[in-house]
Formats: structure tokens, C-alpha cells, sequence
């Protein structure tokens, strides 16, 4: 079974598949023990529903498992990770095993478990969703954005709870219970609110669920579909368009208000704050830049250097840090629809977006095909009608004891629950063996870091165990669900052959992109690029085959041999080389590259490079300058945009209506193809990415160049007809005869 298929069974792609024994040869791998965490990976048909509780270990807390070791005549099972005996409650025989017990299901979900959290109301709970508008959009803005919100409230199911707040200089809470006229409770914007004053002015004192709901400003979609339909309606524009000042915007009262009402109201099952803006606070807590123009939005330089127009940053930053955990106490999602010509402070909002799971959604327009179709994608129901959303989720890791914990990156909140097996080296959310997270889904990707317990001597040859128990909401909130993971490696000698070929390039460079996203928060992008050129050198000195002294030598193994290559694409994107782009368009890269698994981190890193003519059907191609030609079509996809790149002579035929003679029909069947493909592509992808289509030499056409490896540049002495790329970057021949020169030195 190959890595692909074994993480379509298991969910988990691991940058070692065979670990050494020992700490100093841990180590000398370079690159982190880890597991890239997928725990609601998609392939349903290959895990089995059981409908009964778990069985735990009274000691460690690990499941049922395939590697247990059952005693049938003493109805007993040994853990194999702390090797408890423990009773089994059930008659078993080896002839009718319980399906935890097969060897092909090293993954297992038990079905709606009882919670200890669950209400003790008789009515189910239900998610709750707070819409948090931006009145100070322009009208036309408006109009697109009530249209998109009033199809999404026709699609919510009846039990749905909801609330909509709007917000200008000031915060409008509306009272949905209210039918004589609209009645809103007013907040005002520069003040920043604690839970207990929020609590206050709603006047929520009463702990039941089913009284709270009677206050009005958080009720059942069934109970006031007419009067949030009305309001929302009633939404205008309060911004002047010609005015010389921004719009003033409390975005940042305006979400500690939502968040304040969601915790009054004891609303911590599953529940989701959707701000939608138009541009960035400049009031009250959070605010990122002053209403006066002459007041210019941050650039990377100005946050780096601590200009005058980054002032704003770090306060911003450290009251959103605040919102953060409040969000993480109370189970909330925050999503931001920011739809702007110009930066909203996403950078400044990453934190509570990404640590609660939530979308952020970057787009030019509330009219924009990419801002509908991710909204309308959030609200999707499965064939019982519920939504397909999970919330209040928690990821516990089990090891056996010659395996430590050290963290996690992704969407995830360390719950600082420690044990012997908690590693004092800590990695990104560490000190732990559980997180939290808001929120997950069947793309949900989180990196786990591992360390050898060099305090048990460890025979090579022998397995250790690793079990990830997912335990969540489905969109009904009808009990709880979990999901098992078990997995088992080999450990194996220090010098053994068994390392290298247990290693995962694809795995390896989505781990070491997120490890140099977190060192980016706090050195130089230099400095980053730095690290990861030293790592490079250091693994393929490793790594390598070669003389010494001698590069003309080098070689790498087939499984290590694309990762020179992994490393030269990402240390020149936008993740690290932030020179073309605003804040706030890096936070939504790297917060996006946080949370896809291994395929989709892969397609940022190195996007993919297909080629269409008339000699058969499509074939990846190099990602180099020398892959564009006249005759050709290119399908380029870097994940946040597909490009369709027409070649000069294809170009000028199409221009020429060729596609439109009957005797062409080859032809307008080539122009076709890549569009059939590039829709294919964005089906199911969120954020929608923009479809691109260009010709060769067009403006357009640099959303492709950019990416190229510059083979052919305004300094090539022979180009042989090709595209060059006006820049002085290497290209990924002479990064690669460099690292060969370094490599062999060690």
C-alpha cells in the first residue's frame, strides 16, 4: 500500500514511516518526527459506524484497539500502549471479534455518545449563528450582501438559532422578538465590553437555555424568520461616499459584543460569528488605522520597522488575542467575509480566525461569484437535511511511553492537559496531549510533532503505537461522535536502510512550510530563508550520496530527490518572500496553508503545470519558463488561482473565431477542455479560487509567470525562442549545483 492509500485508511502522513531508537539519531534526521493529521478524512466507506460506547483504558485512556491482546476465557484486554489489563464487558469469541478489533480498521467512529456537556433540557441543542454586518459598505455593496444573507436564511433548517448584529461607529444589537417595529439595543463603538457588562445591558440573568432565548436577540429561525428577514431588508448604507474620511468602523466592539452575547446566552455547543466587511476598523478595540486618509494602511515594512502607520498593530493584535480565547472558552467560530479592493485588518483578525477554525474569505466584492459560492458552500446540508458542519471538537493523542508529545500546528488550542508522555520541548500548541478546536472538517489538517522517550531503552525491530481520538459535533447536535485512529510503525536501528526508505518528501516539506510559517511571525523573512536553506544543506549532506569535495558526485534517492526541489519553490512564494503582498493577504495564505493537508499544501508550495494540444490529451509539464509556447494551452493551478494561459498563435486563432467554424471542431474542442478542467478544480475547494484566463505576453499572464522557475532571464545568452523572466532570482538549476557544492562539504 503507498502513501496516498494509506492515508486515505488512516488519515495520517507521516514524515518518517520508521523511526530510530535513539535521540542524537532523531536528531541528526533534520527534519521533526511529525504526523500530518487529517481526522475526518473523507473515505467513510473504509471506516466502520458503531453505534455502542468505547471501550477506554482505566489507565492511559486509549481505545479499543486492532493491536490489543485479548484473553477470551477472562474476558480481558491488555492495552497495548500502557499494557493494563482490563475487563471486557461484552461475551467475545474469536469468531465474532467486534469490529475495533479487526486488523483493517485501524480507524473506527462510535455514533451519537452521551456528553457529559449535553444540556439537560429536554429540547436538542442547536448551532447558533450571529450574522455581524458592516453598515458602512457602500449601498450597492449592501444591496449584493442582503441578497446572499436572506438565501442563506431560506436554507437554515427551522432549529437553527440566529442573531444579527450591524455596526457603523456604533454596534446595533437587533431585538428579534420584537414584531411592532425594528428595536435594536445600542452599543457604543469606541468602548471595548467584558462578557459580564455585555451581559448587563442585554439583560440576561436567567441560566436556562429555553428562558434565554425569550430575551429576543438570539431566538429560533422558525421563531423570527420574519423580523431578521425585515431587518435585514431594512439594512442600509451609512457611509458617505464623498466623504474625505474613512467609514468609521467598530468592527472590533462590534465582534466582542456578538461573542459577549453567544456567552450570556450559555451558547457553548456550536456556534459561529460571520462578520462581513467592506474595510478596516478605525474605532474603538481593534481599530488598525485612523479614519483620516492621510493615515495610510500598514505595510510589512512599517510593522517590521515600527513606522507610524503600523501604531495601531501590536494593540490590535493583542486585544484580538483576547477575542481569541474567549472564542476557544465558549466553542465560537469567528469567520471574516472581507470583500475589498483594499486591506480590512485581516492581518490583525488572523489569530481569533484561525485558532477557532473559521473561514477567511478575501474578495473583491460582495458580488463576486468566489464571496457567493463560499458562503453558500458553508450552509450545505447532508441528505438528512442537517447542516454539514462539525463544532466543539477535541483531537487527544495516545502513545505508547517510548514515544513524547511536543505540539501541534494548525487549527487547533493547546488545552494544557499534561502527562508523562508530554514532552518539555514544545512545539507550536504544546505542553499537552489534547486540543481544541471550534470546528473541523473533512479537509482539517493538523501537524503533530513527536520526540523518542530516550528514557526507555528501545529494541529496533519492535512497534510503538500512536492513537488520535477525535471527539465532535455533527450540524444535527445530537450527541457526541468520535473518531479512533490507530496507527503502528517499527522502530529501527541508528544507521539503519529502513529510514530513507520510510521517508515521505510530500509530508516532509508540508510540515517544514508550516515550521517556517511560525518562525516567520518572529524573525526576518531573510532570516527564515536562512534556516531553511542551512536545513536543506545539512539533509542533503545527510542524505546524499557523494565523494567528498567532489559535487559532480552528488546524487539523491528517488524519495528524497524532490525535495530540493519542494524547498527551492517555497522559500521564493508568497508564504516567506512577502515583497508584492499586503498583510493582509499573507495572513490568508499562511492561515490557508495551516490547515490543508499534504495534497493541497503541496499544489501552494509547488503548483501544478498542465499542457493542452492538439497531440492528445493533457500532460503535466515542468513548472518553468521553457513550458510556455505559441501552440500551446496551460492549466496552472497555485490553489488560490487557476490559470488558463493561451499560447500566442492559439491566442490569435481564437481572437479569429476558428472555434466557431464547423471545420475546426478539434479546435473548439482544445479551448474547452482546460475549462471543463479548471471548474473541475474549484468544485470543492473553499475558498473558491478565481479562474484566470489569459494569453501569452498579456498582463494577466503574470499570475503564471511569477511562479515559473526563471530557466530563461534578461542574463541567458541562448533562449531558443523562450519567454524569458526579467528578475535576478536563481532558477532551480543553479539553487540546485549550489546545494551540491555545500552539500558535499560537510
Amino acid at each position: 500500500m503507498d502513501l496516498v492509500e494509506l492515508e486515505e485508511v488512516e488519515g495520517l502522513r507521516w514524515s518518517w514511516n520508521s523511526w530510530a531508537v535513539t535521540r542524537k539519531s532523531e536528531e541528526s534526521l533534520i527534519i521533526p518526527l511529525s504526523i500530518m493529521c487529517s481526522p475526518l478524512s473523507k473515505r467513510n466507506d473504509l471506516i466502520p459506524f458503531l453505534s455502542y460506547d468505547p471501550l477506554l483504558c482505566s489507565v492511559c485512556g486509549a481505545v479499543l484497539n486492532p493491536y490489543a491482546r485479548l484473553d477470551y476465557q477472562s474476558r480481558i484486554w491488555h492495552c497495548p500502549f500502557c499494557f493494563n489489563r482490563n475487563p471486557f464487558p461484552r461475551s467475545i469469541h474469536h469468531t465474532s471479534l467486534p469490529a475495533e478489533l479487526f486488523p483493517t480498521y485501524s480507524s473506527v467512529q462510535y455514533l451519537n455518545l452521551q456528553s457529559s456537556t449535553t444540556t439537560t433540557t429536554t429540547t436538542t441543542p442547536a448551532p447558533a449563528f450571529v450574522f455581524l454586518v458592516d453598515m458602512s459598505s457602500s449601498q450597492d455593496e449592501i444591496l449584493s450582501l442582503k441578497n446572499e444573507l436572506l438565501f442563506v436564511l431560506d436554507q437554515l433548517p427551522d432549529n437553527v438559532l440566529v442573531a444579527l448584529l450591524t455596526f457603523d461607529s456604533n454596534v446595533y444589537i437587533h431585538d428579534l422578538a420584537y414584531s411592532q417595529c425594528s428595536r435594536v439595543l445600542m452599543l457604543h463603538g469606541h468602548r471595548q465590553l467584558s462578557y459580564h457588562q455585555t451581559r448587563q445591558f442585554l439583560n440576561i440573568t436567567h441560566t436556562h437555555q429555553q428562558q434565554q432565548q425569550q430575551q429576543g436577540f438570539l431566538l429560533p429561525i422558525s421563531e423570527c424568520e420574519f423580523n431578521i428577514t425585515s431587518a435585514i431588508e431594512d439594512i442600509h448604507s451609512t457611509s458617505n461616499v464623498s466623504s474625505a474620511t474613512r467609514p468609521l468602523r467598530s468592527t472590533g466592539a462590534a465582534i466582542s459584543a456578538a461573542l459577549g452575547l453567544l456567552e450570556s446566552c450559555a451558547i457553548n455547543t456550536g456556534s459561529r460569528i460571520m462578520l462581513f466587511t467592506s474595510g478596516p476598523c478605525t474605532v474603538g478595540p481593534g481599530a488598525v488605522v485612523g479614519s483620516d486618509f492621510s493615515h495610510s494602511m500598514r505595510t510589512h515594512q512599517d510593522i517590521i520597522n515600527g513606522n507610524a502607520q503600523a501604531r495601531h498593530h501590536h494593540k490590535s493584535c493583542a486585544f484580538y488575542k483576547q477575542v481569541s480565547n474567549r472564542l476557544s472558552d465558549a466553542s465560537v467560530v469567528l469567520d471574516l467575509f472581507a470583500c475589498s479592493l483594499d486591506q480590512v485588518g485581516a492581518a490583525e483578525l488572523r489569530d481569533p480566525v484561525e485558532h477557532s477554525g473559521g473561514l477567511m474569505i478575501l474578495a473583491d466584492s460582495f458580488e463576486s461569484d468566489q464571496f457567493r459560492k463560499c458562503l453558500r458552500h458553508l450552509f450545505k446540508r447532508d441528505d438528512d437535511g442537517y447542516l454539514k458542519m462539525n463544532f466543539d471538537a477535541t483531537i487527544e493523542v495516545v502513545t505508547t511511553k517510548d514515544v513524547k508529545i511536543c505540539g501541534a500546528l494548525g487549527p487547533c488550542v493547546s488545552l494544557r492537559k499534561k502527562n508523562s508522555l508530554v514532552s518539555q520541548t514544545e512545539v507550536g500548541e504544546g505542553g499537552t496531549y489534547m486540543w481544541k478546536l471550534n470546528t473541523l472538517t473533512d479537509k482539517t489538517c493538523i501537524a503533530f510533532f513527536f520526540e523518542v522517550n530516550d528514557e526507555h531503552k528501545i529494541q529496533p525491530g519492535s512497534a510503538f503505537l500512536i492513537q488520535f481520538i477525535t471527539r465532535y459535533r455533527q450540524g444535527n447536535m445530537m450527541g457526541l461522535r468520535k473518531r479512533v485512529t490507530t496507527a503502528a510503525r517499527r522502530w529501527v536501528g541508528d544507521h539503519s536502510t529502513d529510514i530513507a526508505a520510510g521517508f515521505d518528501q510530500e509530508a516532509a516539506a508540508s510540515v517544514m512550510a508550516r515550521l517556517a510559517i511560525l518562525r516567520a511571525e518572529t524573525c526576518y523573512a531573510r532570516d527564515v530563508i536562512r534556516w531553511l536553506d542551512d536545513t536543506l544543506i545539512h539533509f542533503a549532506s545527510k542524505f546524499g550520496d557523494y565523494v567528498p569535495e567532489d559535487p559532480s558526485t552528488f546524487r539523491l534517492s528517488t524519495n528524497f530527490s524532490l525535495y530540493p526541489q519542494f524547498m527551492f519553490h517555497f522559500r521564493r512564494s508568497q508564504f516567506i518572500d512577502v515583497c508584492n503582498t499586503t498583510p493582509d493577504e499573507t495572513a490568508f495564505f499562511r492561515l490557508m496553508l495551516n490547515r490543508e493537508g499534504v495534497v493541497g499544501s503541496l499544489i501552494m508550495i509547488q503548483p501544478t503545470l498542465f499542457q493542452y494540444s492538439f497531440d492528445g490529451p493533457p500532460v503535466p509539464v515542468l513548472l518553468d519558463i521553457r513550458s510556455i509556447s505559441p501552440d500551446f494551452i496551460l492549466l496552472f493551478d497555485s490553489y488560490f488561482h487557476v490559470v488558463i494561459h493561451y499560447g500566442s498563435k492559439i491566442a490569435q486563432w481564437r481572437k479569429l473565431g476558428y472555434d466557431k467554424d464547423p471545420n475546426h471542431e478539434n479546435f473548439r474542442k482544445l479551448l474547452e477542455a482546460p475549462e471543463l478542467d479548471a471548474e473541475q478544480l474549484v468544485a470543492d475547494r473553499v475558498p473558491v479560487p478565481k479562474i484566470i484566463i489569459c494569453d501569452q505576453h498579456s498582463s494577466q499572464a503574470r499570475f503564471l509567470l511569477a511562479k515559473l522557475n526563471p530557466s530563461v532571464t534578461q542574463n541567458s545568452t541562448y533562449t531558443e525562442g523562450s519567454d524569458i523572466i526579467i528578475t535576478d532570482d536563481l532558477s532551480l538549476q543553479v539553487f540546485l549545483d549550489h546545494l551540491q557544492v555545500l552539500a558535499v562539504q560537510g
